[in-house]
């Protein structure tokens, strides 16, 4: 049986006004225009880390941005169930085009604040600050720190080799619509994922475990979603990796890590210290604090400035104006995690492969459901391993769900009475799988 002509209408409609939208996103890229060239770092290591780098920004033209969102927001009032999300996309579109116009100045950290977050900033459904978060974690991990939990790994691996492990990876996952590798001299990050193309930084060094990590990160989830996002022929704004589904992206990639095993220690006190060093920048600590930060953690010369560099691109190098994507990763993982769990523990496994449908944020679940009720959402092609396989996915998600019921309190407090002054344990001889 057709839909009725006033769905048909307001299907049209919705498909109109999410083409227009993502032809408002694509002159945004945030990320792109805020890397740092290789000479930087150089110069700023050869000076002893001393003085504050010195970086140049582009002029980016906010005009094309607003112009194309000018043209969405007339499009909006016959979209029916979609307004509101169109419109929520349209208003983090706007302030992320404002944002860029700021590259270098004090502006940029008050619009990077309205898009992610701020450590300090209690969000609508959160129970603690970002940065109470990145606390508490600290503390736990400070206190296995005297546990010899073996060697960090040796990131002995060059670009080249990294990107020589991840192209037949990303084939098996992907086929014929697998993304290049490439290798690039500047980049914002270690490695970016596009639906075309995962770049790794050339000058950047990897430990066997930042391989399975950044397979399942970047490829099994940023370009799983964008080339789904791609196949939304009703929905093109799903393809779209703006800033309004930041926390969700980052959040499930970071869950990827955990669900599969490629999570250690060292990679969530990165996660954890980016909240606090955010955090100090704000307060006012220079890039040289921050980067003296990251050394006493424990990180190389090398590794120290990228964690800097990370915290103050696009903003203010001399303190009080950062940029706060990176208070995301943990309170992301955090929503992610519950969100999942609790739709299991609710009877709504329905709903999680619709977080692979395209790039979306959590609030866009139930509108997403209307759309799809319209016959709007395609399923997604494709899947990461640990997802496609629901049966496991399913149970543990049930399982962790039953934990959250337990009284952990009650737990922790019997067991501080059982271990009151027990001392550490020491076998003899060796421990297997080293440490």
């Amino acid at each position: 049986m057709p839909p009725p002509p006033e769905h048909s209408s307001t299907a049209e409609s919705i498909t109109r006004a999410a083409a227009a939208l993502r032809a408002a996103e694509q002159p945004l890229r945030i990320l792109g225009l805020l890397a740092w060239p290789q000479e930087v770092r150089r110069a700023f290591l050869d000076g002893g880390a001393r003085r504050l780098p010195e970086v140049v920004y582009p002029k980016v033209d906010p005009a094309p941005v607003r112009e194309a969102l000018a043209d969405a927001r007339r499009r909006f009032p016959d979209c029916g169930p979609a307004r509101p999300w169109f419109e929520r996309i349209a208003d983090r579109l706007e302030t992320a085009a404002a944002m860029m116009t700021h590259l270098g100045s004090a502006p940029f950290f008050e619009h990077s604040r309205r898009l992610y977050g701020a450590p300090g900033q209690t969000l609508a459904d959160a129970r603690a600050t970002p940065l109470k978060l990145a606390q508490r974690m600290r503390r736990i991990l400070d206190r296995l720190s005297h546990i010899d939990l073996g060697a960090p790994d040796d990131p002995h691996l060059t670009a080249e080799e990294l990107a020589a492990r991840m192209r037949p990876a990303v084939a098996q996952f992907f086929g014929d619509e697998a993304p290049a590798v490439e290798l690039v001299d500047q980049l914002s990050a270690n490695a970016t994922a596009g639906p075309s193309v995962i770049k790794i930084r050339r000058a950047a060094r990897f430990t066997d475990r930042d391989v399975g990590q950044l397979i399942h990160h970047e490829a099994g989830i940023h370009v799983t979603t964008a080339l789904n996002g791609r196949h939304q022929a009703a929905l093109p704004i799903l393809a779209a990796a703006h800033p309004g589904t930041t926390r969700t992206q980052e959040g499930l990639a970071v869950f990827a890590e955990f669900i599969t095993g490629h999570m250690d220690v060292d990679r969530l006190s990165r996660l954890t210290d980016r909240v606090l060093a955010i955090q100090m920048a704000i307060d006012g600590a220079d890039f040289v604090e921050v980067f003296g930060y990251f050394r006493e953690r424990g990180s190389s010369e090398r590794e120290a400035f990228e964690q800097a560099r990370r915290v103050f691109r696009g903003g203010v190098l001399s303190g009080g104006a950062p940029f706060t994507k990176d208070v995301v990763y943990l309170d992301g993982l955090l929503r992610v995690h519950d969100f999942l769990r609790s739709v299991v523990a609710g009877g709504r496994a329905d709903l999680l492969l619709l977080l692979f449908c395209g790039k979306l944020d959590l609030e866009d679940v139930p509108v997403l459901c209307e759309l799809a009720d319209l016959g709007l959402v395609e399923a997604p092609k494709f899947l990461p391993p640990w997802a496609a396989d629901r049966r496991f996915l399913v149970s543990y998600l049930a399982y962790s769900g039953f934990l959250g019921r337990v009284r952990l309190g009650d737990v922790h407090r019997r067991l501080a009475r059982l271990l009151h002054e027990v001392p550490p344990v020491r076998f003899t001889g060796p421990v297997a799988g080293g440490g």
